[in-house]
């Protein structure tokens, strides 16, 4: 027989939902970065260990996808309604696309390891 222990659940949304904010998955108050993308050692707040998260590379490929999916339609009207000149398309959708990524890839950083820290996946198991 296998020996079972009861672990409380933590819902996923308000944690995914406070990664976002870029605070504390568990508190909510305290940050969760110390730098850019850079996730802190520990929350401040109420002291939960942050560091064995493992998002690696998938804030990154969903900014890709999400940055692709919101700037192709973009391409395709501009190109269609005003053909604009392609020195100029290309200028204003390169700035658009690194203005999104910046955007987008710490709050999706901070949802992954709120989703972590829910799930008790990886390093977060042990709390």
């Amino acid at each position: 027989m296998k020996d079972t222990y009861d672990v409380a659940e933590r819902p996923a949304k308000p944690a995914m939902i406070r990664g976002w904010k870029r605070r504390c998955p568990k508190c909510g108050v305290g940050h969760m970065f110390k730098g850019y993308l850079t996730v802190d050692s520990s929350c401040m707040n109420c002291q939960q260990d942050l560091s064995g998260h493992r998002a690696d590379d998938g804030p990154a490929y969903l900014t890709i996808l999400i940055v692709g999916h919101v700037m192709a339609p973009f391409l395709h009207i501009a190109f269609t309604h005003w053909q604009p000149d392609p020195l100029i398309l290309a200028t204003s959708l390169s700035v658009g696309c690194v203005a999104l990524s910046l955007y987008l890839l710490p709050r999706l950083k901070g949802a992954i390891v709120g989703l972590q820290w829910a799930k008790r996946m990886h390093g977060f198991s042990r709390d």
